[in-house]
């Protein structure tokens, strides 16, 4: 019996031997590997952002003081986060100088009518923008400091008079937006065009 239990007890410990150093072998094999990504490519912007979006401290910003063209801009934002400080007006679908059909410039070309918002797929219901054509069609941009609170906007329309770093927000109706007057506020680009 003694011998029977003995051999039983080896075998055990021969088992958890093995076991033992199948895992040290095993997890000393392992090798990870770190990918890293041009910054400016398309998947690398569409990382920054999806980070931006649920873990924004995450990202750096970058501060731009005074913006010499939306050229500078446009370099610094296909990298990161911008902060920029600008002005922002209000239009309605039914301006004088507005299409007819109440479409906006960009594609998809959504029609508008009384609706001021776009779903977008990745931040969801959006107000929508009219920007200098510099900025691209799909950018998104967090306005801080207008008299609505905080805005998540996107370019998505166009105007003669909108240049540099002026934005247009669109109202239900031209009557509804010229309450909202000529304001100074904060731009934070966080997706440079779609």
């Amino acid at each position: 019996m003694r011998r029977a239990l003995r051999m039983i007890r080896n075998q055990t410990l021969v088992i958890a031997y093995l076991v033992i150093l199948f895992l040290v072998v095993a997890t000393a094999n392992k090798t990870t590997t770190i990918t890293t990504n041009n910054t400016s490519s398309i998947s690398s912007i569409k990382a920054v952002n999806l980070v931006f979006k649920y873990n924004p401290e995450e990202v750096e910003t970058k501060v731009i003081e005074q913006p010499k063209t939306i050229q500078e801009l446009a370099a610094l934002a296909k990298m990161s986060p911008i902060k920029f400080q600008g002005t922002m007006t209000a239009y309605g679908p039914d301006c004088v100088g507005c299409s007819k059909n109440a479409a906006v410039a960009c594609p998809p070309n959504p029609l508008v009518g009384t609706k001021q918002t776009y779903d977008d797929k990745v931040y969801g219901s959006v107000r929508i923008l009219a920007a200098d054509r510099s900025f691209p069609c799909g950018t998104i941009a967090i306005i801080r400091g207008s008299t609505e609170g905080e805005i998540i906007g996107i370019v998505l329309d166009r105007g003669g008079a909108i240049k540099g770093t002026l934005m247009d927000l669109l109202f239900p109706s031209e009557a509804v937006s010229r309450g909202f007057g000529r304001q100074n506020v904060e731009y934070e680009v966080i997706r440079w065009g779609w």
